[in-house]
C-alpha cells in the first residue's frame, strides 16, 4: 500500500465515525504527530499514540461529522504530501461552538508510513475564523 493510501484510508475512516483505540489499525505503535501553531492549538505540539487516541476521542465527542476533502496530494514512495479542506460539524454547544457550526481548516499534511502504518505526521491546521 503507498503512502497515499493509507494516508486516504484514515481520512476516510475519520469521517465515517472511527476513534479511540480503532485508529491503531492504522498507526504505528510509535506514531508521532507534529502539529503546527493553529486557532485550536495555538503552540501547536507533538503527540504520541496515547495522545492522539484521546484527541480522537475528544474529537468525535465534539463534532457531528467531519470530511476530509483533498484537492492536492503526492505520493512519494513512503511519504504523502495532501492538501485537503477539512470540515467539521459541531454536534453540541461547546465552548465558542454553537450546536450546528461549521469549522472549516485548510491543511497540509506530511505524512512518512511504514508497513502500511502511519508513524508520523506534520499538520498545518489553518482554521477560518470561529
Amino acid at each position: 500500500m503507498t503512502a497515499l493510501e493509507t494516508i486516504t484510508r484514515i481520512h476516510r475512516a475519520l469521517e465515517s465515525g472511527t476513534k479511540g483505540a480503532d485508529l491503531h489499525a492504522y498507526w504505528a505503535d510509535d506514531v508521532v504527530t507534529t502539529e503546527y501553531p493553529n486557532l485550536i492549538v495555538p503552540n501547536g505540539g507533538t503527540h504520541d499514540l496515547a495522545e492522539m487516541t484521546a484527541g480522537s476521542e475528544r474529537g468525535a465527542g465534539l463534532l457531528a461529522s467531519q470530511t476530509y476533502d483533498v484537492f492536492e496530494a503526492h505520493d512519494l514512495g513512503d511519504l504523502a504530501i495532501v492538501r485537503l479542506t477539512w470540515t467539521g460539524v459541531v454536534a453540541h454547544a461547546v465552548g465558542p461552538f454553537e450546536e450546528g457550526k461549521v469549522l472549516t481548516a485548510h491543511i497540509a499534511q506530511f505524512v512518512r508510513t511504514k508497513d502500511d502504518k502511519i508513524v508520523s505526521i506534520a499538520t498545518y491546521d489553518c482554521y477560518e475564523p470561529f
